[in-house]
C-alpha cells in the first residue's frame, strides 16, 4: 500500500505537544501535511514540536486552547484557518487518565474526564465540519483506548469516556460518508510515554502477549493508515499487542 500523500492538507492534532500526539503530528508532516499543534499548558513542548515540523519543510503552528470548552475551540480553529487554512484532517488526541479506584472516584473527576476525553472530540469535530463539507473531503481520527472494550486499569470514568468516543466515531461516520469525510478511531493499549509510568510500576508489560508497551510511532502508523484509506470509515483499529483479540 502506498503511504498517504497529504501534500496540501491542513491537520490539527489536539494534545499534540508530546507523546502520542507529537508522534502523530510528526508523521502527518512527513506525509506532506501542514500541522497545527494544540496544547493547553506545555507551550515549550509545543514550540519544540512545531520547530521540528518546520525543519522538515512543512508549515506548522502551536495553538493554545482548552478543547473541552466550546468558545476556546472556536477561537482555536479560527486562528488555524487564518494562518494555515481550513482544517482537512482532525486528530482528536487530547485526553486525561488519572487512575482512580471505585472508592476514590468522585463526580468532579468523572465530569472532567468526560469533558476532556469525549466532549472535546465533539466540539472540535463540529468546529471543522463546515469547511470539510464545503470541500467534500475530510479525515477525522479519534484516539480511543483498549479500555473502551476491556476492563482497563485507569478506572470506570476512563472506560466510559473512551467507549463514548467510539460511539461518537460511528455516529459521525454514518452521517458524513456522503460528504467524503471518513471518521475512524485508533484504540491503543499501553504505550511507552511518561503517562505510562504508573503502569510500569504495576508490571503491566508482562501481561501483554508481545511482551512490551507499544511505541508512539506505532500509533502514528495506524493513524496514517486510516487517513490513507478512503473506503474505511466507522472503524476502530485495535493496537494493543494482543491484549484484546477481535
Amino acid at each position: 500500500m502506498k503511504p498517504a500523500d497529504l501534500r496540501g492538507r491542513i491537520a490539527l492534532v489536539t494534545g499534540g505537544s508530546r507523546g502520542i500526539g507529537k508522534a502523530i503530528a510528526m508523521a502527518l508532516a512527513e506525509a506532506g501535511a501542514d500541522v497545527a499543534v494544540n496544547y493547553l499548558e506545555r507551550a515549550a513542548d509545543a514550540t519544540m514540536a512545531v520547530e521540528a515540523i518546520r525543519s522538515s519543510g512543512r508549515r506548522a503552528m502551536a495553538v493554545a486552547g482548552d478543547v473541552s470548552h466550546g468558545e476556546s475551540v472556536r477561537k482555536m480553529v479560527a486562528r488555524i484557518e487564518g494562518e494555515l487554512g481550513p482544517v482537512d484532517i482532525l486528530i482528536n488526541n487530547a485526553g486525561t487518565g488519572r487512575i482512580r479506584g471505585l472508592d476514590e472516584l468522585d463526580e468532579a473527576e468523572f465530569d472532567r474526564t468526560i469533558a476532556i476525553n469525549l466532549k472535546s472530540a465533539f466540539l472540535c469535530t463540529q468546529a471543522v465540519l463546515p469547511s470539510m463539507r464545503a470541500h467534500r473531503w475530510g479525515r477525522i481520527v479519534n484516539i480511543s483506548s483498549a479500555a473502551a472494550r476491556g476492563p482497563g486499569i485507569v478506572g470506570v470514568h476512563y472506560n466510559a469516556s473512551k467507549a463514548g468516543l467510539e460511539g461518537l466515531t460511528r455516529g459521525y461516520a454514518s452521517r458524513l460518508a456522503k460528504d467524503d469525510i471518513t471518521v475512524n478511531a485508533v484504540a491503543p493499549g499501553p504505550i511507552d510515554t511518561e503517562l505510562a509510568e504508573p503502569l510500569r510500576e504495576m508490571s503491566v508489560a508482562a501481561r501483554i502477549p508481545v511482551g512490551r508497551f507499544g511505541t508512539t510511532d506505532e500509533v502514528a502508523q495506524a493513524v496514517l493508515m486510516v487517513i490513507g484509506n478512503p473506503f474505511m470509515t466507522g472503524q476502530t483499529i485495535a493496537l494493543n499487542g494482543g491484549m484484546l483479540l477481535s
